[in-house]
């Protein structure tokens, strides 16, 4: 697959493979090093969209005149944001959190383009999970796929707990990719 004349400000997998399904492989990818902690009191919204904007300045200041994309996802109970779980017993309460429940899924994708420019969207999905049980919360610890990712991994087992979803299947995979695309063709990535 030919490269595309954009940077990836990120190390995901998930996004990497996304933007190949779509024909948008990378010249490079250049995962962004900064801190994600939330401000204090801030709110989802604010919080998404900051940290986006950063990981893309952050590869922007030593990838001068380039175009660099980057994205950041978080699942979002009421105003709680879920970060990734360092540990079983921490996934397990997010699990129970989740579990009978909607819950929000927000994904910011941010574009400086080749002469500073900033274009950044937001994209909301609802997700409704079924009910859990302990034996299925077990099961899905143990299983592991939820290392590394903010809450869990919808292309994964979880995914048969699902009840519903409205809005971008592949916002909640970590990548928007009606958005992005958009993003980059208007700065003539094609």
């Amino acid at each position: 697959m030919a490269k595309k004349d954009f940077i990836l400000a990120s190390g995901s997998p998930q996004r990497r493979a996304l933007l190949e399904q779509i024909g948008y492989a990378p010249k490079e990818i250049a995962p962004a090093d900064i801190d994600e902690h939330a401000l204090k009191d801030e709110k989802p919204l604010p919080y998404i969209r900051r940290i986006a904007r950063a990981k893309a300045k952050a590869v922007a200041e030593t990838h001068p005149r380039e175009n660099i994309l980057s994205a950041d996802t978080i699942i979002v109970v009421g105003q709680k944001i879920i970060q990734k779980s360092p540990d079983d017993a921490t996934q397990t309460n997010v699990m129970k959190m989740l579990s009978g429940r909607t819950h929000r899924v927000i994904t910011s994708v941010c574009l400086i383009d080749k002469s500073g420019h900033i274009a950044q969207r937001t994209v909301t999905t609802k997700i409704t999970m079924k009910h859990l049980t302990e034996q299925e919360i077990t099961d899905y610890i143990k299983q592991g796929e939820w290392h590394g990712v903010a809450g869990y991994k919808i292309e994964g087992m979880l995914a048969g707990y699902v009840k519903k979803i409205i809005g971008s299947y592949s916002g909640v995979v970590g990548l928007p990719l009606y958005e992005t695309k958009n993003l980059l063709n208007g700065v003539g990535v094609y």
